[in-house]
Formats: C-alpha cells, structure tokens, sequence
C-alpha cells in the first residue's frame, strides 16, 4: 500500500496536521508551485470535527492553492478556539484566507457573508473552500433567493420576544408556522430563529420558502466532496475535539471577550458552545453539554449535505488515504 493509499490513522508524516490533534491527510508527493497546475476550486464539505480542515490544508499544500473559509463563525476575531479556526501550525506554510478577519459587531447572513467569501475567491486562482455550513455555502454560491428587507422595528419585535420568551419557546412558534426551517436549526439557536420568524412576519410566507430559492448543485468549475467518517467514528472526533479545545484555553478565550466587553456581542451571536462557558457550572459538566449539542449539530449538518448536494462524493478519513480524496476529486 502506497503513502497516499493508507488509512488516516497510520500516518505519520509532516504538517498540516488536523485540528486540535486529530490525526489527518498529508500529501502523497511534493507540493506543486503556482504554475504547477491550471486554476481550480473546490470544495470540501462535510460536519464539525470531520477532518474536513486538515484535507483542504494537505490538499491546498500538494496543489498549489489557498484554503478560503466557508463557515461564518470562523471569520470572527477572538473566536479562534471554540470555532476551530486554524492554528498557525495547523496553517503550516499553506496560504488561509477570511479566518479570524471581521469583528463581533459585524452580523452576517447568508448573502452578505457569501459576497464576502467570493471576494476572497477572486483572488485565489486555486482555492480550496471548506465549510461545515450548507446554508452559508448556499449564499456563497449564490443558491438562494433574494431575502426580502426586513425593517428594524421587527428585528427589535423578535429580538424583544427572544428576550421575554426564551429561544426554545420561539422555536415552538417557528415550528407551528414552518416545520420545514425549524427542523433544520437547534431550540437554542437564537439568531437563526430570529431571522426566520422575522422573514415570516415582514412576508406573511414560509422562511423555507425563501431560503430554498435557486435549486442546489456544484456550480460550474468546482469540484467537491463531503469528509465523512461513519457516525461513531464522528462522535468520537467530536468528543476528542471539544477535550482538545477546552484543553487549549477555550474558558480562558470566553473570559477574555467578557473583559473585553464583549458578552453582550457573544450572547446574540450564540456561536456553538459559547453560552454554556459565559453561564458557568462545572467545567466537565459543560464539555459534556458541549459534546452533546455539537454531536446533534453534526447530525443536522450531514443530513443537509446529503439532502442538498446528493452527486457529491464521500470520502472517509477514518479508513481512506489521501491518494483516494484525489482520486475522488478527480485531480
């Protein structure tokens, strides 16, 4: 069996490593310079703590390219930790873009932070996007209906609601109006059902409806594939991952941004895990509410990119080497 032929697991061989030190694909043969290969892009898919990250890197590596974020959340600065951004040793000497550039003040949907994403594209003749978001992707490759303008007095009405109510009891009241969108995000995710309800109330129509616009597929000149290990393999990267990350100073990063002044920012972007340290307790009990919640967004995320992109190939980290994840893409 060759070097590019070999499970995940056996490898033991140079940088880009996989995040928070789960083991990942290193390229079969040296990496090519600039004029090596003609441009490309692809994207690499697939749920949080997949090894989707440490592919794009050895791919990007091997070929030439530049790794672009996808996922909203890691385009935040002072998030690095808790959303899994890249290490500048994970980064080796690969070139990233959108990781850890915009404020906490900036709000992101859909079709703004997809503009965004295919500014930094246009300036990557080989890129290699990755992304856990479905949704984002969709507004990156511009497979979303033009939102209707929400005004600001209802985005405070919901915002007011949230407050009083609680997400969970708004998620009931998206469910009763939309069961298609409030299956697809968490009781808890605060913003996303915000939004929702917002678009129901500024349009009288189903948020699903509007978000599902343009019919999904690969746009012209990508490639793509989704890293997917098989569902126990998956629960246990995720539970090594959120051990990692709790071990590399994720309270300590929470505390930080509360001396910053920056709670009340954190609190209404609700990324994934973050509330759970601003409300305290016991630390191991947090990991494990942690370990829970990311197991059930990982569920959420692959049944979304099996329902909204079905010709993408699959690619198993846990028993495949990278030489497959090429052959996959074709290259």
């Amino acid at each position: 069996m060759n070097e590019g032929d070999r499970p995940l697991a056996g490898l033991a061989l140079r940088p880009p490593r996989a995040p928070h030190g789960e083991s990942g694909p290193s390229p079969a043969s040296p990496s090519m310079s600039e004029g090596d290969h003609p441009p490309f892009k692809l994207a690499i898919l697939g749920p949080t703590a997949s090894g989707k990250s440490a592919l794009a890197a050895a791919l990007a590596q091997r070929l030439g390219a530049t790794v672009v974020n996808g996922d909203p959340f890691q385009a935040y600065r002072g998030l690095a930790i808790g959303t899994g951004q890249p290490s500048p040793e994970e980064r080796g000497e690969v070139p990233h873009l959108g990781y850890g550039e915009l404020p906490l003040t900036q709000r992101l949907n859909p079709q703004a932070f997809g503009g965004l994403v295919r500014g930094w594209l246009s300036d990557c003749p080989r890129a290699v996007l990755v992304t856990g978001s479905g949704l984002y992707l969709r507004g990156i490759w511009q497979q979303l209906s033009e939102l209707p303008e929400v005004t600001e007095a209802i985005q405070d009405r919901t915002r007011s609601w949230c407050d009083r109510l609680g997400a969970p009891r708004l998620h009931r009241f998206l469910q009763a109006v939309d069961p298609q969108r409030a299956a697809q995000l968490h009781p808890n995710d605060r913003s996303r059902i915000q939004r929702a309800l917002a678009l129901h109330l500024a349009t009288g129509r189903r948020p699903s409806e509007l978000l599902d616009g343009v019919k999904p597929g690969l746009p012209e000149g990508w490639k793509g594939l989704l890293v997917l290990p098989d569902r126990e393999a998956l629960r246990a990267r995720i539970q090594r991952r959120v051990r990692a990350m709790v071990e590399a100073g994720w309270p300590e990063e929470v505390q930080a941004l509360v001396r910053s002044g920056q709670e009340d920012l954190l609190r209404e972007l609700r990324p994934l895990g973050y509330l759970h340290w601003l409300e305290g307790g016991d630390p191991r009990d947090i990991e494990a509410r942690i370990v829970q919640e990311t197991q059930t967004y990982a569920k959420r995320q692959t049944t979304f990119f099996r329902n909204q992109w079905p010709e993408l190939p699959v690619w198993d980290p846990e028993g495949e080497g990278f030489g497959e994840a090429l052959a996959r893409l074709s290259i």
